[in-house]
C-alpha cells in the first residue's frame, strides 16, 4: 500500500465500507484508537480509508485511498466522490447502480474524498442523477484552470496524506456556499435502511409525499429512485454483516438478516448488481 501502513496516524487504513448511516465500532479486525486495520472480506481489499478532518464530517463520509488496478469489484453506492488518480487527472464519480471496472493497470493509485450520501450533490451544485454511473473529468465541471490549479497542487504533494488533505481542501470552498441538504430525502434513506424497509407505497404514505415527488426528490439527492436506492443500502447491508460475522458465514440466514426474502433473492440481487455470486463477493481474505 505505499505510504499507507499501519503506522501512519494521519492515513491508517479502515476495514469497512462505512454505511450510510456511521459505523457501530463492531466490524473489522484490529482497532486502534477508533481507527479500523485488516479488511475481512477480498472484495474490500484495494482501498484503505480513514475520516475525514472534523470540519468536514457533516460532509464527508471518509478519505481514500486505493489500487484502481487491484478492484476487482468495486461496490456501488449512493455517494459523489471527487477523486484524483496518478496520471494527474481529476474526476468526479457518480452515484452507482452496477459494479463497474475502468480496466485500469495494477499500481495505479487513486486518492479520494467521498460525500456523504444525499450530501454531495447540494455541495457541487447538481442533481445526483446527472452523474448516476458516470465518472466526469473535473474540469468539465469546474472549468479548465480551476481543474488545473487543483490537480497540480495535489500531485506535489510527495504522499497520499498530503493528498488526500488537499482534495478536502477543495472541498471546503463549494460546501461554506452550498445549498442546504434535503432532509426529507435524508429520512427516506434511513427508513430504507432498514431489514423489512417499507414499500414505496407505504413509504410515501408516511413521509407524506407523492410517489412522483419521492422518487424526484431521491433521483436529485441520491441519482436514483426510492426502489434502486433501497436494492444498494441492503446489499451494502450484507456486506457489513458479512464483514462482522464470525465463524462459517451461512448464505441463507445472511439474506433474511439483511432483508432479502431468502437467499435466492440475494443471489438475484449479487448477480444483478455485482455481476458475480454471493460465494464470491462475500469471499474472506
Amino acid at each position: 500500500m505505499g505510504d499507507l501502513v499501519a503506522g501512519d496516524p494521519d492515513l491508517t487504513c479502515w476495514a469497512w465500507r462505512p454505511g450510510m448511516f456511521g459505523h457501530t465500532g463492531e466490524e473489522g479486525v484490529g482497532e486502534y484508537g477508533g481507527w479500523m486495520a485488516v479488511a475481512r472480506l477480498v472484495v474490500d481489499r484495494w482501498l484503505v480509508e480513514r475520516r475525514p478532518a472534523p470540519d468536514l464530517a457533516d460532509r464527508l463520509v471518509c478519505v481514500w485511498r486505493g489500487d484502481l488496478g487491484s478492484a476487482e469489484l468495486p461496490l456501488p453506492d449512493e455517494r459523489l466522490d471527487l477523486v484524483w488518480v496518478d496520471d494527474g487527472s481529476l474526476w468526479l464519480a457518480g452515484p452507482e447502480t452496477t459494479s463497474w471496472s475502468r480496466g485500469y493497470p495494477p499500481g495505479t493509485t487513486a486518492v479520494g474524498v467521498g460525500f456523504k450520501p444525499g450530501v454531495g450533490p447540494p455541495t457541487l451544485g447538481l442533481a445526483g442523477s446527472e452523474v448516476r454511473d458516470a465518472r466526469v473529468r473535473l474540469d468539465e465541471l469546474w472549468g479548465d484552470r480551476r481543474a488545473r490549479e487543483l490537480a497540480e497542487r495535489v500531485a506535489a504533494h510527495p504522499d497520499d496524506g498530503g493528498r488526500a488533505r488537499e482534495l478536502e481542501g477543495a472541498v471546503r470552498r463549494p460546501a461554506a456556499r452550498a445549498r442546504p441538504v434535503d432532509q426529507v430525502a435524508l429520512e427516506v434513506a434511513a427508513r430504507l435502511n432498514q431489514p423489512h424497509a417499507a414499500s414505496v407505497r407505504d413509504l410515501s404514505r408516511a413521509i407524506g409525499l407523492s410517489e412522483r415527488q419521492l422518487h424526484r426528490r431521491c433521483m436529485a439527492a441520491f441519482g436514483y429512485g426510492p426502489a434502486v436506492l433501497g436494492r444498494i443500502l441492503r446489499l451494502q447491508r450484507a456486506l457489513q454483516l458479512a464483514r462482522s460475522h464470525q465463524g462459517p458465514l451461512r448464505l441463507a440466514a445472511l439474506a433474511v438478516a439483511a432483508g432479502y426474502f431468502d437467499q435466492q433473492h440475494l443471489a438475484h440481487e449479487v448477480r444483478a448488481v455485482m455481476g458475480t455470486t454471493p460465494t464470491r463477493l462475500l469471499r474472506s481474505r
